[in-house]
């Protein structure tokens, strides 16, 4: 399994003094050189956090993998065929919510979500569908046309309970084997953190998590560095 790391966390830190530090695309750079296999951004609409700038920086510095955040909207997509990420991940995206909430509704908007798919297939950018593990959802997305869904761990991540856990985790694994037999890669990510990531590993179906909340936590007490390569480590399973 692979960590592709989040640094929006790393931009909204930025934001709230409105300033320069700490740079994203500079935690980007160590988070590769650490053993992460991807970089996540989300430019955002309200561009709360990653901006322009960034996402132009990211595209020339980043060696392993970038992957795009994004809503469907007219801008976002041009600026998408203009720096072209390696990966882009559809996901919903509220004004006001404070990270992205729930899975793509592929079903309603598979009209919307396939002319999207095909004008990012057309500038050679490969399409991730950020999907609840819901297997009408799941198909809905192999028939836009997507290479990968992200299944939303959101409610595995939240659970209050073992028995909840156990439950949300048995959804999850389901969606990941159905997802391969339409011949989707299947990553995940949303909550996943240094105490749960070990229930997520062991599922051989899921290629790669996309962590970031929880990592830049614990960079504030370790380092970037560290927090790193002991997440590498978990992901990796020694």
């Amino acid at each position: 399994m692979r960590l592709c790391v989040n640094i929006d966390h790393f931009a909204t830190l930025r934001e709230a003094r409105g300033g320069l530090e700490p740079d994203p695309v500079t935690a980007a750079q160590i988070c590769e050189l650490h053993g992460a296999e991807g970089i996540v951004c989300h430019l955002r609409e309200d561009r709360r956090h990653i901006n322009d700038r960034d996402l132009r920086l990211l595209r020339d510095m980043v060696k392993t993998k970038l992957d795009l955040e994004m809503a469907i909207t007219d801008e976002i997509l041009q600026i998408a065929v203009e720096t072209l990420p390696d990966l882009v991940t559809f996901v919903p995206e509220k004004r006001k919510e404070l990270t992205t909430e729930s899975g793509l509704d592929v079903i309603r908007e598979a009209e919307k979500v396939a002319h999207a798919v095909r004008m990012m297939h057309e500038n050679d950018i490969e399409v991730s569908l950020f999907v609840d593990p819901i297997d009408e959802q799941v198909e809905a997305a192999a028939e836009t046309g997507a290479d990968v869904i992200e299944i939303h761990t959101g409610e595995f991540a939240n659970a209050r309970s073992i028995e909840e856990m156990a439950e949300q985790l048995e959804r999850i694994r389901k969606a990941a084997a159905f997802a391969r037999t339409l011949e989707l890669g299947v990553n995940a990510g949303h909550g996943i953190n240094y105490q749960n990531v070990h229930y997520i590993t062991p599922i051989r179906d899921i290629e790669e998590v996309s962590i970031g909340h929880s990592l830049v936590a614990r960079a504030m007490f370790v380092g970037l560095p560290t927090a790193v390569k002991d997440m590498v480590r978990l992901v990796r399973g020694f």
